[in-house]
């Protein structure tokens, strides 16, 4: 019996040093709001399932340490090896329906490669354009708050922007994440987004 109970202690011991190393895909989508780590890992396996966040607008963002650790408990190693700061999961496009569907197959096919955000949002990149009215989420440690303001530049998805609050009128540094959209706090100053 006490081997037994040995055995499975071992065995639960050793469990994070048998995770599978995984790549985070170039392009991380999901279709249905639910964000589980086959929709962010190539790799994942039985692991595919497992749910580490929602998606409740266009994108949702992950701080790759808490996506390292979240990976890591349901067995899989990611190594970051890019130095990625925060990941970008957008909602998963559909096909036009009038595309021709061999074009369909070979664009899911084709991987998309991972781009360096511009230092200036192209117009067709553009994400934000100014004098929008946009709704910036603010997040600091135990606080989640939403501002309405407007854009006092132009930016594509993961570029920082001025944003002039409506109702006090100061002007706060944010990041673009979606159209309309952005997120501020004390973690965009040392940390930036990867555009995905």
């Amino acid at each position: 019996m006490r081997a037994l109970i040995a055995a499975a202690a071992a065995l639960l011991l050793a469990g994070p040093a048998f995770a599978g190393p995984v790549t985070l895909k170039a392009n991380p989508v999901d279709a249905d709001g639910q964000i589980t780590l086959g929709d962010l890992f190539d790799g994942a396996g039985a692991a595919s399932g497992v749910v580490v966040g929602e998606r409740s607008g266009p994108s949702a963002v992950f701080e790759a340490g808490q996506l390292q650790a979240m990976a890591r408990q349901s067995g899989l190693d990611w190594a970051n090896p890019t130095g990625l700061r925060r990941v970008v999961v957008r909602h998963a496009a559909v096909a036009p329906a009038t595309a021709p569907a061999a074009a369909q197959a070979s664009a899911a096919q084709t991987p998309v490669p991972a781009r360096a955000v511009p230092v200036r949002a192209a117009y067709a990149d553009r994400i934000i354009s100014r004098n929008d009215i946009v709704e910036v989420i603010y997040e600091a440690p135990g606080v989640r708050l939403t501002i309405t303001g407007r854009a006092e530049g132009n930016a594509g998805e993961g570029q920082r922007l001025a944003i002039r609050n409506l109702q006090s009128g100061r002007i706060f540094d944010a990041v673009a994440t979606a159209p309309g959209q952005a997120i501020a706090g004390p973690a965009i100053r040392t940390q930036q987004f990867a555009a995905r």
